[in-house]
């Protein structure tokens, strides 16, 4: 089995890659019996010599190998006929602007696995980016609050190399006594958590968050249930009441935004759910945020204040309530958010290191292991030129009917 870890070729550039020297070289030393190739890359995080110091043969071709490892999606003239490839397709949820690639794919004889798809037998998802967004989209909210108010001036994320280098920044910035809102519960939030954690800003309660007032700052994170109320009254404890009947509930979230000056977005919102807050609500003189970092990034979704998705060279705008639309983010009246929908690329390094280790660990396995435990067979898209099963939803997408 020969493994090729591919060339980003997207535009903007993408200077991730789903294995760092160090991290194929513990994938070589795990399984002697695969071979692996790196193409060449004059973007990638991680220079090429680093791969060829480590024993690596560095190719600008890999037509010789049979699976094809890569981040974003593979431009439809690079891709290789009846090869095995890994990447983000970002067609499983028919996005109309890849339509044309899962043809291609198709044509090409191609069996695609998507990073996405990659899941264990209860459907939660096995490797993703998503601790580092909320790592990045942590830091460039403080960074948005500090030019919102001329109080501090962080440098931009990207150039930065690591998560600890981003702490040390947000070390030297002197926090008001604010309130801080974080939402979530899985792997985004968690990682704009380690950000707060790592400042030092005291986590309180939600009663306390919303009843009490501090002479220092400090973050409250919840989850659905604390943001969202049975329509009936009745009082729930168990989650997937929630995920099973989202619409037997309304929002609550205007009780923290009430007293709310910055909110961290770090939730994963599902279909037919409440959304947390609407233009209307942002009218309201109780609605208090004054900066919204929106991870999530759901564009004219549950947090109203999104209009557009922003990007990494201009990741802030203004939020006018009354005209609904966008303004400058100094403007008094302006709500500042920072939504960009890409964050994990402004931490290559980091990102790249914590995704190959759960590469190593959930997917190569399954190639040496018959797939015992069925995470290729879950996540496989394409095969023999055909949808597979559990993707079939997908036909009329690839046939244009939608």
């Amino acid at each position: 089995m020969k493994f090729a870890i591919i060339k980003e070729r997207k535009n903007p550039p993408d200077r991730r890659v789903v294995f760092s020297p160090s991290k194929l070289k513990e994938a070589k030393l795990q399984f002697p019996q695969a071979s692996f190739k790196v193409e060449s890359s004059d973007i990638r995080v991680f220079p090429d010599a680093a791969y060829t110091a480590l024993g690596f043969e560095v190719s600008t071709d890999v037509s010789d190998c049979d699976v094809l490892i890569g981040v974003k999606e593979v431009p439809i003239s690079a891709l290789i006929p009846n090869k095995t490839y890994f990447f983000f397709s970002h067609t499983i949820k028919k996005q109309p602007y890849n339509r044309k690639l899962l043809q291609a794919i198709l044509e090409k004889n191609i069996e695609l696995y998507d990073h996405e798809t990659i899941v264990n037998e209860k459907g939660f998802r096995l490797i993703g980016f998503g601790r580092y967004a909320g790592i990045v989209g942590a830091y460039n909210g403080f960074r948005a609050w500090g030019l919102k108010y001329n109080t501090w001036q962080l440098p931009k994320a990207g150039p930065l190399p690591n998560q600890a280098a981003l702490i040390n920044e947000l070390h030297n910035i002197e926090v008001p006594n604010i309130k801080i809102l974080l939402t979530g519960s899985g792997k985004v939030a968690s990682g704009a958590q380690e950000m707060l954690d790592a400042m030092q800003i005291q986590s309180v309660s939600v009663e306390d968050y919303l009843n009490k007032s501090f002479d220092t700052p400090v973050y409250c994170k919840i989850d659905v249930l604390d943001y969202n109320k049975r329509l009936d009254g009745t009082q729930v404890t168990d989650v997937f009441d929630f995920f099973n009947h989202p619409e037997q509930y309304e929002s609550n979230f205007m009780r923290f935004a009430k007293v709310t000056d910055f909110y961290i977005a770090g939730h994963f919102y599902g279909d037919g759910a409440p959304y947390l807050y609407t233009r209307e609500d942002v009218k309201s003189p109780d609605f208090n945020i004054k900066v919204v970092a929106d991870i999530s990034c759901d564009v004219d979704g549950p947090v109203a204040t999104t209009l557009k998705a922003s990007t990494i060279a201009d990741p802030i705008y203004g939020y006018d309530p009354e005209t609904e639309s966008e303004v400058d983010y100094k403007d008094d009246n302006a709500i500042t958010v920072m939504a960009v929908d890409n964050l994990p690329c402004e931490l290559p390094q980091d990102a790249s290191e914590g995704f190959g280790e759960m590469f190593l660990k959930h997917v190569l396995p399954a190639f040496f292991n018959n797939d015992n435990d069925g995470v290729l067979q879950r996540a496989k898209i394409t095969e023999n030129g055909k949808l597979t099963e559990r993707f079939s939803y997908l036909q009329d997408y690839v046939d244009g009917l939608e």
